[in-house]
């Protein structure tokens, strides 16, 4: 049975057009595997936490050696590494802030970016046979031939870090140009149906 793990980071509910493009592309992907799972981690509602001097610790410390504080420290960690491991395809759905990635998402890899679980300490990414969808949100449009193309900073830090821990079928849905909706030059469902080729291409 696939299972797809939904990772959401935006915090604007209904109004995000990067959790829409994730309704649409769920909606696909259940029709393509009508017997698969969804595990969704939103990580508005997740008590993400940044690398502080504690966690590092842990991080550093072989288990064997881990206190009940440092098991403490890495436990949301853990979690979130086992979702990764079990899953078939990843789904990445987020804005873009000031050309990156939202601080929740960056805790999120820092977190699921672990030596021994899906690093290898030769340097070699130990999470590998899944694909990867990012569904991205942005203001700007960042395609080829766009003038701001240099500009397109959270592509290519997900597919850098994907690759690092060894995911390298990576698709990316460029969701370019999200601002008309906010604008209202177009509906919501105007702008996602745009995207509706390359979602459903996706989700197969």
């Amino acid at each position: 049975m696939a299972k797809l793990l939904v990772v959401e980071t935006s915090p604007r509910g209904d109004q995000s057009i990067s959790r829409n493009m994730t309704r649409r592309f769920v909606a696909e992907w259940r029709t393509a595997h009508p017997d698969g799972e969804v595990v969704v981690r939103d990580l508005t509602e997740t008590n993400l936490q940044f690398v502080t001097a504690p966690w590092l610790q842990a991080y550093f410390t072989p288990d064997a050696q881990h206190s009940p504080e440092m098991k403490a420290e890495l436990r949301l960690s853990d979690e979130l590494v086992s979702e990764l491991l079990a899953c078939d395809h990843l789904v990445i759905a987020t804005p873009v802030y000031n050309y990156n990635v939202p601080a929740a998402l960056k805790a999120w890899i820092d977190s699921i970016v672990r030596k021994g679980l899906t690093l290898g300490f030769d340097g070699k990414g130990l999470v590998t046979g899944k694909t990867a969808t990012v569904l991205m949100a942005s203001g700007g449009v960042y395609t080829e031939g766009s003038p701001i193309r240099d500009r397109d900073i959270a592509t290519q830090y997900l597919r850098l870090l994907l690759g690092v821990i060894g995911i390298t079928d990576v698709t990316v849905v460029a969701g370019g140009g999200a601002k008309a909706v906010d604008m209202r030059e177009t509906t919501m469902d105007g702008f996602i149906e745009t995207l509706q080729h390359e979602l459903e291409a996706a989700a197969a």
